[in-house]
């Protein structure tokens, strides 16, 4: 889906990031890793396949023309595509507590850290607030189910999966409910 999504107009914000979209093949493939993973580790709550991209830039709830219109700059600015390509499981914690699991590139990095970089200055120039945490490119698999973290156990081991081509950048919206986040791209924009 390119381009704008009609949306109602009496809902004039909306809770939005951008990110970088796996490949159908490479959820298809995660899918089985992150039901046995969950089984294994039932206190963190695991991404569902369909909702696995790689976060650029959380933007938390913002005037849906304000977004609009940092899309639309990023649209103009002609980003470039490039080879992403995920490695070994991460963990980001507090002391010895594990508050999210992740899988880190192994291709990509730089490029990433430059388009996310890209993204925040469009952010800047809109007047939003600059991240305050520097930006670690990684595609989050589960977060600790208590605010402090868990131990993690052995996991399966992840899929090998093969680099792939990133040429879209997505906004997607992102809509709470008691089941788990759901994303849903408002704009996808082509990286030539």
């Amino acid at each position: 889906m390119r381009g704008n999504r009609q949306v109602p107009s009496h809902i004039t914000t909306v809770r939005a990031f951008f990110g970088l979209p796996l490949p159908d093949e490479h959820r298809a493939q995660l899918a089985a890793f992150l039901a046995q993973s969950g089984a294994a580790a039932p206190q963190f709550r695991w991404v569902s396949a369909p909702n696995l991209h790689l976060t650029l830039r959380f933007i938390g709830t913002i005037e849906r023309e304000l977004i609009g219109s940092i899309a639309d700059r990023l649209a103009d600015s002609r980003l470039s595509s490039f080879e992403l390509g995920l490695g070994e499981l991460g963990t980001f914690k507090r002391g010895r507590l594990v508050r999210v699991a992740w899988l880190g590139l192994t291709d990509g990095v730089e490029a990433a850290k430059e388009l996310a970089g890209r993204i925040e200055a469009e952010c800047a120039r809109a007047g939003l607030e600059a991240e305050q945490r520097p930006f670690q490119p990684h595609l989050t698999l589960a977060r600790a189910r208590n605010r402090f973290g868990g131990v993690l156990p052995p996991l399966p081991p992840a899929p090998r999966l093969e680099s792939w081509r990133a040429d879209e950048l997505v906004l997607y919206e992102s809509r709470l409910s008691p089941k788990g986040s759901i994303y849903q791209p408002l704009r996808v924009l082509a990286l030539e």
